[in-house]
């Protein structure tokens, strides 16, 4: 039966911020200003230190830098779900812990990656960290980076078991599992999109917002689209997506976030800098991601 009827607690353009570096090091002015530039925009929360903030390559006084520094610059003005996820489930407790310690709303938690884990393990993964805080886990369901699928049912066991299992960033696009987990959970089970190019269906199906790579360099954009849909304008948030879909596709031309930090580069956001493995994309994804931003009237 549903848990709630009521709203998502976390709905619209949510940002999956990128983590501005300079000669190796984290840049805090930038990373400060962008979060400024975000919340000035429109963007309607803020996620740190997920994929595109590059977390496998942050020590974890970075990660914890960048979690604190998040909260400080939102001062309260936008919810913050603060990327705390690892394949060590030792690990993601103690980052869950910290971000919830520094006021974050949230905490997002990724499918372990590399090891494999059966369902059972997820299970035992996610209600590991939802027993080690008291605010709001969002399991973080990325197939492609992964391996592993968080299947709906086991989804519905942990969320039964562990009401602070309150939400979902779901990047299978599957455009389908909206509806079939609001009726296991019901719609106050907040169902974020994981993946630009498909959020404006995946909101048709019941979804409540999204966590968007494109929001770091279009954030107003992307909350517009979503201000459109949950105002019932269908027609705005469809133009919208149209005019934004090549952005989002070649925001993934290259494994993110190195196109999506060229772009901020282009628009005098932050350096495209990122750390080893990723780094610096090939000449013919920045002619595409420069077009992109072009033909989105995001260049002059």
């Amino acid at each position: 039966m549903p848990q709630d009827t009521a709203t998502s607690p976390f709905n619209g353009s949510y940002t999956a911020l990128i983590t501005p570096f300079s000669n190796g090091k984290v840049d805090e002015a930038a990373f400060r200003k962008l979060v400024d530039f975000q919340i000035e925009n429109g963007t309607h929360g803020l996620v740190p230190v997920g994929t595109t903030g590059e977390s496998p390559t942050l020590s974890h006084e970075e990660h914890d830098r960048v979690v604190e520094m998040c909260i400080e610059q939102a001062a309260g003005r936008v919810p913050v779900i603060a990327g705390a996820g690892s394949n060590s489930t030792d690990e993601a407790v103690r980052l869950a812990k910290h971000a919830a310690a520094a006021g974050a709303d949230g905490v997002l938690i990724v499918s372990p990656y590399y090891n494999k884990p059966t369902q059972e393990g997820l299970y035992r993964h996610f209600t590991a960290v939802a027993e080690a805080v008291d605010v709001a886990v969002i399991v973080y369901d990325i197939p492609g980076r992964s391996i592993v699928r968080v299947n709906d049912d086991t989804l519905a066991r942990m969320a039964a078991d562990y009401p602070n299992i309150s939400g979902i960033k779901d990047a299978t696009t599957d455009v389908g599992r909206p509806p079939r987990i609001t009726n296991a959970l019901g719609s106050g089970f907040a169902q974020l999109s994981g993946e630009d190019a498909t959020t404006l269906p995946y909101l048709a199906g019941g979804g409540h917002g999204a966590i968007s790579v494109t929001s770091n360099i279009a954030p107003r954009q992307m909350a517009d689209m979503h201000n459109a849909w949950q105002a019932g304008d269908v027609a705005t948030a469809q133009q919208i997506n149209t005019r934004m879909i090549e952005v989002h596709d070649a925001m993934f031309c290259e494994a993110s976030p190195g196109p999506v930090k060229y772009a901020a580069e282009l628009l005098g956001i932050c350096s495209a800098e990122t750390r080893l493995p990723l780094c610096e994309i090939a000449d013919a994804s920045k002619a595409r991601v420069e077009a992109a931003l072009r033909g989105a009237g995001l260049m002059n």
